[in-house]
């Protein structure tokens, strides 16, 4: 199949609208049209390539909605004409994570940012003139058509909007799946979210949906804040306004710590802080932010012995094929709000736009 795709030819330079070729899907692949696509910081940080192995010519793109236009051999739960989600982690439900109930980092198919081809050869199914053009995260979403491998795809209900649903893929299950699956909170209890970028907004709604009592933002930009009370967010705390450490001015408000918190920014700092502000002996920090290669962090043992715990999460802990369309199916019971996370639509034509409204902090 021919189609429209955004290439990145070189890091950090706007994306090239090519006309591609989309080979046939292999062995338990799948070709999907995609209707509508979504951005992600980490599209924006991978074409940056400033803290990676760049790979170039690559297309980007990994929060998208589309149909299966057809499958590869071996294929059984998937057929054309499904309406999916191509996910950038998958559940091959074979290995020990797949088996475990308390595990969704599936030894195939967890996420591979090295990768540029698929697993089944190792080859593209991209091509411009017969010259290759690498994958993203094994779902290059910025393309009218791609190849996702089967188990990186979650069939959904076919009577959701995809221009909402497309979402889900990725950063709003990150968020909520942290707070509901991990960080677990009960009705009435106090939760601080670290980070108001979509990832923390879908914690904060996780929250609201859980029946916190008081959800604290947590964010070195005061603007974030107004945007933020439509999330469930009641309070807000910016660490540059206070002289004491942002642990202690959180742990004074609330009688001596939060019950909960989730830490969405990736700063090794914030996740010091995000574990030190919970309350001893039932306190739960949740990590969620990816932090820098060469971070660590320094925290007293006392800490943990006073009954505080730490957690991380990778995906909200959702298992893409068996756990999303069950998010899907919130939002259509109207348990789950996604158009608020929405900030601009633009044509798939003008997509350096959105990269543009992202790099400002506009979106």
């Amino acid at each position: 199949i021919r189609c429209k795709a955004a290439v990145a030819w070189e890091a950090g330079k706007p994306l090239v609208m090519e006309e591609v070729e989309v080979a046939p899907p292999q062995k338990h692949e799948v070709r999907i049209k995609i209707l509508f696509t979504s951005l992600c910081h980490t599209d924006v940080y991978f074409w940056e390539a400033k803290g990676q192995t760049p790979l170039f010519p690559r297309i980007f793109g990994h929060e998208a909605g589309g149909i299966v236009e057809s499958v590869g051999e071996g294929v059984t739960d998937l057929q054309p004409g499904d309406h999916v989600l191509p996910i950038f982690t998958g559940e091959c439900g074979d290995c020990p994570h797949c088996h475990s109930e308390e595990s969704n980092m599936c030894d195939l198919l967890r996420i591979n940012t090295e990768r540029g081809g698929m697993i089944h050869d190792g080859e593209s199914r991209f091509s411009i003139n017969g010259k290759p053009i690498h994958h993203f995260l094994g779902t290059s979403t910025f393309s009218g058509y791609t190849v996702v491998h089967s188990g990186q795809v979650a069939k959904i209900n076919p009577d959701a909007p995809l221009d909402k649903v497309c979402i889900v893929s990725c950063g709003l299950s990150t968020g909520l799946g942290a707070t509901l699956n991990v960080a677990k909170p009960k009705k009435g209890q106090s939760v601080a979210i670290f980070g108001l970028g979509a990832v923390g907004l879908a914690a904060a709604e996780g929250a609201r949906i859980a029946g916190a009592s008081r959800i604290i933002g947590v964010d070195l930009n005061s603007q974030r804040f107004d945007q933020a009370k439509e999330f469930g967010v009641t309070e807000f705390v910016n660490p540059k306004d206070h002289d004491k450490p942002v642990q202690q001015v959180i742990a004074e408000m609330t009688n001596g710590g939060v019950d909960r918190s989730v830490e969405c920014t990736g700063s090794v700092q914030a996740m010091i802080q995000a574990f030190e502000c919970v309350h001893d002996g039932w306190g739960v920090a949740v990590l969620v932010g990816v932090p820098s290669k060469d971070d660590a962090f320094k925290t007293h043992p006392m800490n943990f012995l006073n009954e505080r715990t730490l957690k991380g999460t990778f995906f909200g802990n959702y298992k893409p094929k068996t756990d999303i369309p069950g998010v899907v199916e919130k939002y259509m019971n109207k348990e789950l709000e996604l158009e608020k996370f929405i900030t601009h639509t633009v044509p798939f034509s003008e997509i350096n736009k959105a990269f543009d409204y992202m790099l400002k902090g506009e979106s």
